[in-house]
């Protein structure tokens, strides 16, 4: 008899309130595919432990984290802090599906999901499944369409405690080496980048202390402007239903002009080749792909 297919989410969070963070989209958004979902809240300085606290969903698990400000070197503080919830997971799960805090998955995914984690259960060649991406910049309304955001990552992993968060957490490694997955058809939708402009200066200035500690990162940050990008696109799908009501609550409005491609001529072919064929040279993964 095949064993039952379970699931168990996990993210971690620090000052959601004050850097505008929708973390609880990002968590709603996975609840109806997992069976548990581990929230690793940090120390932080507003009152984001209760925003956690305020989900209707008996899924949820709160454990609190110190974190440590002498690992924000390259940003490995963040992998030391997934480690830290990823470890929390039941023992009995299979997999584990990680969400950050500005990434929201859309409902029209859900069973795709599901039934990929069930496909591969019983499959030990597939350590993960990878999911594309859709960055949207500046407003709900424009999309990064360039190199410069990352196309594909491993966002839900078999739950083997020989697997940990690489580098800043981005991604996931296995006993120093990159993970065996399967690209799946579904995307994780990032907010990351989408704020009221002070909102923006604000979460920049905070998140770089993460990588450095260096008051010229600040500075540079305060500087934030929504006009350097290299390309953009309009929108034209829908946002996942839990994000309508951040999208109604939207605060400012921006317009950005997208005819122009601000690249070099190298990288405007990189461009149009991927736009022509679908295939993105030269690109760093941090995964092997079966197929």
């Amino acid at each position: 008899m095949d064993k039952k297919n379970s699931i168990s989410g996990f993210t971690i969070i620090k000052n959601a309130i004050i850097n505008d963070y929708p973390i609880v989209e990002a968590i709603t958004s996975i609840l109806p595919v997992v069976d548990e979902m581990i929230v690793s809240v940090g120390d932080c300085d507003d009152e984001t432990r209760k925003l956690i606290e305020s989900i209707p969903s008996d899924k949820i698990k709160i454990f609190d984290s110190v974190w440590d400000s002498a690992l924000r070197e390259g940003g490995k503080i963040l992998a030391v802090e997934t480690d830290k919830a990823l470890a929390h997971v039941s023992a009995d799960s299979d997999w584990a599906f990680y969400i950050q805090g500005d990434e929201v998955v859309h409902e029209k995914y859900h069973s795709l999901i599901k039934d990929a984690t069930e496909k591969f259960i019983n499959d030990k060649n597939i350590e993960g499944l990878l999911f594309k991406y859709t960055h949207f910049y500046g407003s709900f309304d424009y999309v990064g369409d360039s190199r410069k955001w990352y196309n594909r990552e491993i966002r839900i992993i078999r739950n083997d405690k020989k697997i940990y968060a690489y580098r800043d957490a981005q991604g996931f490694r296995k006993e120093g080496r990159k993970l065996q997955v399967k690209l799946i058809d579904a995307y994780i939708y990032h907010y990351g980048w989408v704020k009221n402009p002070a909102k923006m200066k604000e979460k920049i200035k905070n998140f770089s202390k993460f990588w450095r500690d260096d008051a010229s990162a600040v500075l540079q940050a305060e500087l934030f402007n929504f006009n350097d990008f290299d390309s953009l696109k309009k929108f034209t799908g829908t946002h996942p239903l839990v994000m309508k009501k951040r999208i109604e609550q939207q605060n400012w409005r921006i317009n950005l002009d997208i005819t122009q491609k601000k690249m070099s001529l190298q990288k405007q072919f990189l461009y149009w080749f991927e736009k022509k064929t679908g295939i993105r040279l030269f690109d760093y993964k941090n995964y092997k792909i079966i197929k």
